[in-house]
């Protein structure tokens, strides 16, 4: 008895603390772990399927995943228009159905010029629903929870893709035709399921423009509004440490360091747990733009500081290099949380509420340019040039996140003039 009633309120605050109180949040974290699972699960498998299944050479994969990549960029602001034009719901609703149809046609592709077609279409809808997305965020949540609950959904998309890759490790394992087909239609099938969860999700009511208070001044394009693009510019090159920890950092330890190769895991596994342990954190003191700004600061300094880390350890012994390996991925880590917190604060905060779809299509375009250049840049520029190339990628970070503070005073003198216009 006594062991009973005290479990229960135990077990109740242990969940309350996992599940958040806004229900709205709560739906999306839904929505956001089934959509993460399957991206998880075709992230782990796509390019070794398209290699071994597919049969196509490694150099055709990396050309089409390239250009895959270039449509990506492409795609953010004409998607965000079309959501402030017909609104954010019916947009993402179709953008998640054409890209469930056109994952599902992966098993079919039998060449290099279908593949690539393919590839570039998928990859297109997946930029374009990410862009719309936020945009959705937007609509639904209110203004001063929406970085608050973008970080519990990164949380979320952390759980749901390593659990994704989990599975993908069994695919692995039996490393058949058949598994790898499984696999992708496991994939499209959590893209049916997201598409009836958006469906099901209540969203306010608005005019045709989704997110729209008409009566909000509009200064013109976003693509006229040149200090967001530069602040959208900035955070997409700090977006650049994603490349550096997901290609650059395992290639220089293992052909740059005496470190084992089992480390590679560990400073992902160190991403992944600071991440989920601080992002909702880390979104304290992001209500203001200037805060925010300096928060960015302090991101880009603490990833420049991993960059001189991992350059260190090129010339340490074993057990040195671990050490400072694992202190690299903490500081890198850190930099992530408190980047990605202020950068969501100010794609919102320094956008007109009269096109947020837009807005966020420009932000995108930064990250997306950023995931499309990454991979080359690190391994060429930075890896190919050893401590030389680590030392201009650790100024490159320094120096855009110390820019980020005067571009933010631009951004709100500007929005200020329109305000009184």
């Amino acid at each position: 008895m006594t062991t009973t009633s005290t479990g229960a309120p135990a077990a109740s605050r242990a969940s309350s603390r996992l599940l958040h109180p806004d229900p709205t949040v709560r739906r999306l974290a839904a929505i956001t772990l089934v959509n993460t699972l399957g991206n998880g699960l075709f992230m782990t498998l796509g390019a070794l399927y398209f290699t071994r299944m597919l049969g196509l050479p490694a150099a055709q994969v990396g050309i089409g995943l390239t250009a895959a990549g270039l449509c990506g960029v492409l795609i953010g602001v004409p998607a965000g228009r079309a959501a402030d034009r017909w609104g954010t719901k019916p947009v993402l609703l179709a953008l998640v159905g054409a890209e469930a149809v056109g994952t599902a046609c992966y098993p079919l592709v039998s060449g290099f010029t279908a593949f690539v077609l393919l590839a570039c279409a998928v990859t297109a809808t997946d930029r374009g629903t990410a862009t719309v997305r936020n945009a959705l965020y937007a609509e639904v949540l209110p203004p001063d929870r929406r970085v608050a609950g973008r970080a519990y959904l990164r949380v979320v998309t952390n759980v749901g893709i390593g659990v994704g890759t989990g599975i993908a490790a069994l695919v692995l394992v039996a490393d058949t035709r058949g598994a790898y087909t499984a696999a992708i239609l496991a994939d499209v099938a959590t893209f049916v399921a997201v598409f009836a969860m958006y469906a099901l999700l209540p969203t306010p009511q608005a005019g045709p423009r989704g997110t729209a208070d008409e009566s909000a001044p509009r200064t013109g394009s976003a693509l006229r509004n040149l200090p967001y693009l530069v602040v959208a510019g900035l955070a997409g090159v700090l977006g650049l440490q994603f490349a550096m920890i997901e290609v650059g950092v395992p290639l220089w330890i293992v052909d740059h360091t005496e470190a084992p190769r089992v480390l590679v895991a560990c400073t992902l596994v160190v991403n992944t747990i600071l991440v989920v342990a601080l992002q909702v954190r880390a979104t304290r003191g992001t209500e203001e733009p200037t805060a925010a700004a300096r928060i960015f600061r302090r991101g880009g300094v603490l990833v420049a500081l991993s960059c001189a880390a991992f350059a260190l350890a090129g010339g340490l012994p074993a057990w040195a290099a671990v050490l400072v390996l694992l202190a690299g991925a903490s500081l890198q880590a850190l930099g992530e949380v408190l980047g990605q917190a202020a950068g969501w604060a100010l794609g919102y905060d320094l956008a007109e509420e009269g096109a947020h779809g837009e807005y966020q299509g420009v932000f995108n375009t930064g990250f997306s340019a950023a995931m499309m250049l990454g991979p080359v840049l690190i391994t060429t520029a930075v890896i190919g040039h050893g401590t030389l190339g680590w030392a201009a990628l650790a100024g490159l970070f320094a120096a855009a996140s110390a820019a980020m503070v005067p571009a933010v005073g631009w951004a709100l003198r500007r929005k200020a003039a329109a305000a009184a216009a």
